[in-house]
């Protein structure tokens, strides 16, 4: 995790630059945009500090070996849902959420209601059918 820390930490500043130079560049006139870079800034450096502070707290990943060989890394990852198709429910879920903000609110009503099913039978998904525990 040092890797993913180093990333995030060494673009935090990076972005500290865009933000002030654009800033700058509109006057300060410009609202959306320096919020936005600032933000990624703040974002970055958030990310960078957790995982900063999680390779700190973790063993050793193989990943983190400069001399680590791929074989190191094997085995199983987890447990995955092997022909799920909730994701795509939940996906167009989000669909009609996000289009509620432009069509109107009875479209966020729609996506809710769809997204709170999606999400149920999500988390359910190993408590009934072919693959229950």
């Amino acid at each position: 995790m040092k890797i993913e820390s180093w990333i995030f930490l060494g673009g935090a500043p990076l972005f500290l630059v865009f933000a002030v130079v654009y800033s700058s560049v509109t006057g300060w006139n410009e609202p959306v945009g320096s919020a936005c870079l600032f933000l990624t800034f703040g974002l970055a450096l958030l990310i960078g500090a957790y995982l900063a502070y999680t390779a700190r707290h973790i063993d050793a990943r193989p990943e983190d070996n400069p001399y680590g060989e791929i074989a190191e890394g094997a085995g199983e990852l987890g447990e995955f849902a092997p022909y799920s198709w909730w994701p795509l429910a939940i996906g167009a879920s989000g669909v009609f959420l996000f289009a509620g903000v432009a069509i109107g609110w009875w479209m966020i009503a729609i996506g809710a209601l769809f997204a709170s099913i999606s999400v149920v039978g999500w988390v359910f998904e190993f408590y009934r059918g072919e693959h229950a525990h």
